[in-house]
């Protein structure tokens, strides 16, 4: 398993929501360029799975539940990581989820479930893994947010608010560990095909072909697309990067 770089070899990558589709690309691209997978992910078989089909590929992958929305269980999870592969250099928060309707058809139960996931989830794992980079004078975290979190979302208003607060958790936190030469950057996904894209959009398949003529590069994005992205911020070829948001869109959003 390679793509001709090793700009990750040796370190310890930890990926949550990894058991499929964007988390799977992320975890996979980083094992290609050398780094140990940790597939983090509440669906314990298919991280597991993941996790085999990478090590047939020659990566170095180890499967591990994690539920981000329990402190306790993303604890749990980076001790049973730092057992089995070593210190983690790398964290990427990748776990999302989302339920497409409008602001005031929703629900404070549905209100709930995506500030824990997609909001809390990142808290939660930065909380766990933050200290040890801290101890070691290293590290580097990048978080999925979204261009929904940049320019708003018609359907998603509770998680454009979560997408959003990621990036302002982030660039405050790159403020505070800059010091302990710990890296936090943020990659936001335009609308990429995926199974969770897919089975929103089969309610309202209209809002799918409204986004694609909007997206100058007239396709979804892929998984692989934002794979490439959150390689780079995990590198050392982003030393020097810090605090910043990538958008990754086709074009679909040009935000200054």
């Amino acid at each position: 398993m390679t793509t001709g770089l090793s700009r990750l070899s040796g370190k310890v990558a930890l990926v949550t929501g990894a058991a499929r589709g964007i988390g799977r690309a992320i975890a996979t691209r980083l094992a290609e360029e050398g780094a140990k997978v940790a597939i983090a992910d509440i669906q314990e078989d298919a991280a597991t799975k993941t996790a085999a089909e990478l090590k047939e590929a020659g990566a170095v992958a180890f499967a591990v539940k994690l539920d981000v929305t329990s402190l306790d269980s993303a604890i749990k999870a980076v001790a049973t990581v730092e057992r089995q592969l070593g210190p983690i250099d790398i964290l990427v928060n990748n776990a999302g989820w989302d339920q497409l309707e409008p602001f005031v058809e929703s629900s404070p139960e549905t209100w709930e479930r995506v500030i824990a996931i997609n909001f809390r989830g990142v808290l939660n794992c930065c909380k766990a893994v933050i200290p040890g980079m801290q101890a070691r004078g290293q590290g580097k975290i990048v978080s999925i947010s979204s261009d929904a979190g940049r320019v708003g979302s018609l359907g998603e208003a509770v998680y454009s608010g979560c997408k959003a607060g990621i990036i302002g958790f982030s660039k405050t936190l790159a403020r505070e560990l800059a010091r302990n030469k710990i890296n936090v950057n943020v990659v936001c996904p335009g609308p990429t095909e995926t199974a969770l894209l897919h089975g929103v959009m089969e309610k309202q398949p209209k809002i799918l072909d409204a986004m694609l003529r909007s997206i100058p590069m007239r396709r979804l994005g892929q998984p692989q697309d934002l794979a490439g992205a959150v390689a780079f911020f995990a590198s050392a070829d982003a030393d020097y990067v810090t605090g910043q948001v990538l958008s990754v869109s086709g074009g679909l959003t040009m935000v200054g």
